[in-house]
């Protein structure tokens, strides 16, 4: 049977009829780029696990900044991997340790043409993988991590970061790091919350690239995947302690709860397409199952369309060049 005036099929009949009717369109603007720098290597390092990505030098490091903010990125997360780690993650504060020289390295090369942020959590630096410092019983101490957090953020500011990343879901982390932030004069200096994160089971190949020493789990401090108004809850929270961006992690499983945020949030949104999710990608692609570009953009697409305001992902750069392509 016929309905001749109610056909939406006619919105879809040529590329430029759908790209002229599209409700929602990707920018590199949207785009952040997390990237990993470690300690003590002469040539960048592949990441097995994530085909594409790799461990940066301070020079390969330079030259990606420079790529992303000539593709027009949005900006670009910076995750440090030291050469010497302790119980309570010190290299973390070191002026001169591997995550704040990279800011100030990324600062020198690409200036304010990029957002430069930076990653504040212990995982990395810590010798038991975990994102806190622990007690005596082996469960992180969440004030105690607290006080480093607020070391960390300032170190970082200090290097010259536009806004800081704290993702180590601790209670009142915002606050404190922001109250450090203050108190320093970095009064400009931004904070995305990971407001709500989740103990995943796709953060796999991100361990890898950060070389985590990890033992067991996160889930004691990070989200349960079962919850959702649960992440409402943490949302307001960082609202209220003075978060300008919140952040979803992570994003394809999670879309749900992106669209919950979105609705309710009055400052940006981001999501974070993670580790796991680009492997998966890749590898399906890497045996002919899926058409590899067009599956990266409907999914970084579909992370948009649920409510991101921007989103971190592993294909920015490639991604950007591609929409510059299609222009």
């Amino acid at each position: 049977m016929s309905f001749p005036n109610q056909r939406p099929r006619r919105l879809r009949t040529t590329p430029a009829m759908r790209r002229m009717t599209a409700e929602h369109r990707l920018a590199p603007a949207e785009l952040i780029l997390p990237a990993f720098i470690r300690e003590g290597l002469s040539e960048p390092n592949p990441i097995a696990s994530m085909p594409g990505v790799v461990q940066h030098t301070t020079d390969s490091l330079k030259r990606a900044a420079a790529e992303a903010a000539e593709l027009g990125l949005g900006g670009i997360m910076l995750f440090g991997i030291p050469s010497e780690r302790d119980a309570e993650g010190s290299a973390s504060l070191d002026p001169n340790g591997v995550l704040n020289r990279a800011i100030r390295d990324v600062r020198s090369e690409i200036g304010d043409e990029l957002v430069v942020m930076s990653d504040v959590c212990l995982d990395e630096f810590t010798d038991h993988g975990h994102c806190g410092v622990l007690d005596g019983e082996g469960y992180v101490d969440n004030d105690a991590t607290l006080e480093i957090y607020a070391k960390m953020a300032v170190a970082q500011a200090d290097a010259g970061a536009h806004m800081l990343g704290p993702s180590g879901m601790m209670d009142g982390q915002i606050a404190a790091i922001r109250q450090a932030l203050e108190k320093a004069g970095h009064t400009n200096t931004a904070v995305v919350a990971y407001a709500a994160k989740y103990a995943s089971a796709f953060y796999g190949p991100f361990r890898e690239a950060v070389d985590s020493q990890l033992k067991g789990d996160r889930r004691t401090y990070q989200m349960d995947a079962a919850n959702r108004r649960e992440a409402i809850r943490e949302v307001e929270l960082d609202l209220a302690e003075g978060a300008d961006v919140v952040m979803v992690k992570p994003a394809m499983s999670y879309l749900d709860i992106l669209a919950d945020v979105a609705a309710m949030s009055p400052v940006p949104v981001a999501a974070y397409q993670i580790s796991g999710e680009y492997s998966m990608i890749e590898a399906a692609a890497a045996n002919g199952w899926i058409d590899r570009q067009a599956a990266i953009t409907e999914s970084v697409l579909g992370i948009k369309r649920a409510g991101a305001n921007m989103v971190l992902t592993y294909w920015a750069a490639e991604l950007a060049g591609w929409l510059k392509e299609s222009r």
